[in-house]
């Protein structure tokens, strides 16, 4: 760990100078308790940094929530071992990828299955209560529940360090939550410019305890990150069916993890109570489970909390980019990406060179700088791939 001041402290050893300014910025914040703690995976991003943990004392800064409000990890270790599995996983691929709407944009046409209506009753409930009609920043709110988005979500089959079979993914609020974000931002935007507050970077804007706009934020930031939260069950819950048709045999679950990335949350730290904002980080409170994934055709990680104070109970959520989308595209091509993806079943596609591991830190220098702060429950490794374009 570094301790580049008394409010910022680093446990990346990869970090570029911008990422580390940012960084600084952030930590400069006035009401920032008792430092931000930056993550092995920290890496730049709008406003604040994403690999970033940041405690605030009566203020919430949105941007410094991310976009992607919710967005994790979910996984299930199932009872197959690898020499039980069928030899054509392109099939099992292609079943996945016809079960659950992928891209960006993507939508169910119609809610088809009794457990995406209890899920959708279920929200429909927390929204009213909440005060707020999803539909006024989504339309399709309801039927992208059940969808993975494109970028860096993916689902994912794997076996561990003793060839069991794992199902993984990593999605988040999709529309909808992407929309409450951007709505917040900008009225925090609006609200520290008509109180004549001058901000070192303008995505840093707050919202301030107490106030309105503060209550209707905190309000839709916790809707959305369940929606995100059960839109990864959702999508586990289709992804096992899957398998179970492909197997010709019930899934028994015997580990299920399901965990955000980017979040705030109430928490205790160093003696205050504070909004702890989590961006691009999972909880790593002592023995509580987590998932750290690794970029496309590399090693993911089942983890347990060693629930570091310094790092205020957090550890980094995956890789960290080292290139740009844009970057990526021109740097690298097609074939390299058949290279790092060989012996991996994934749809063969330009449009995913973007999500080339060599664009991203690597998961295994991520992981030794994590060491104090969480501990290798287990290791997986890639057999199947899917992504959204």
């Amino acid at each position: 760990m570094e301790r580049i001041n008394d409010r910022l402290l680093n446990w990346a050893s990869i970090l570029e100078d911008n990422t580390r300014a940012q960084a600084e910025l952030t930590a400069s914040m006035p009401f920032i308790h008792p430092h931000v703690a930056l993550m092995p995976d920290a890496h730049l991003g709008r406003g604040a940094t994403v690999g970033s943990v940041i405690p605030t004392l009566g203020a919430i800064i949105p941007a410094a929530v991310g976009v992607d409000i919710g967005c994790g990890m979910i996984a299930v270790r199932t009872q197959f071992a690898a020499g039980q599995l069928r030899d054509d996983l392109g099939t099992l691929r292609q079943q996945i990828e016809r079960s659950i709407p992928l891209s960006a944009g993507g939508f169910n046409r119609k809610v088809s299955r009794q457990h995406t209506q209890d899920r959708l009753d279920e929200l429909s409930t927390l929204a009213r209560e909440a005060g707020f009609d999803p539909a006024a920043y989504a339309k399709r709110w309801d039927l992208q529940l059940g969808t993975l988005g494109s970028g860096n979500h993916f689902i994912e089959v794997s076996l561990d360090e003793q060839d069991r079979v794992w199902l993984f993914l990593h999605s988040g609020s999709r529309g909808v939550g992407n929309r409450i974000a951007g709505h917040h931002i900008k009225v925090a935007q609006e609200q520290v410019s008509k109180w004549w507050i001058s901000l070192p970077d303008n995505d840093l804007a707050y919202l301030v305890e107490g106030t309105d706009e503060f209550d209707h934020y905190l309000r839709e930031l916790q809707w959305a990150q369940h929606y995100a939260l059960l839109n990864r069950e959702e999508m586990m819950d289709r992804v096992v069916t899957q398998v179970e048709h492909w197997m010709g045999a019930p899934v028994q679950q015997q580990e299920r993890i399901n965990c955000h990335h980017n979040y705030t949350a109430r928490e205790r730290h160093f003696g205050k109570e504070v909004w702890l904002s989590r961006k691009g980080a999972i909880n790593a409170e002592l023995g509580r489970p987590g998932l750290i994934p690794g970029s496309m055709g590399t090693a993911s990680y089942v983890v347990v909390g060693k629930g570091n104070p310094l790092s205020l109970n957090s550890s980094p959520h995956g890789a960290g980019r080292e290139y740009s989308r844009s970057r990526a595209r021109k740097t690298f091509t097609q074939d390299q990406l058949r290279e790092a993806m060989h012996g991996i079943e994934y749809r063969d596609t330009a449009a995913f060179i973007d999500e080339i591991p060599q664009a991203y830190k690597d998961i295994d220098v991520v992981m030794r700088d994590a060491a104090d702060l969480v501990e290798v429950r287990h290791t997986l490794r890639q057999i199947v791939n899917v992504k959204g374009d």
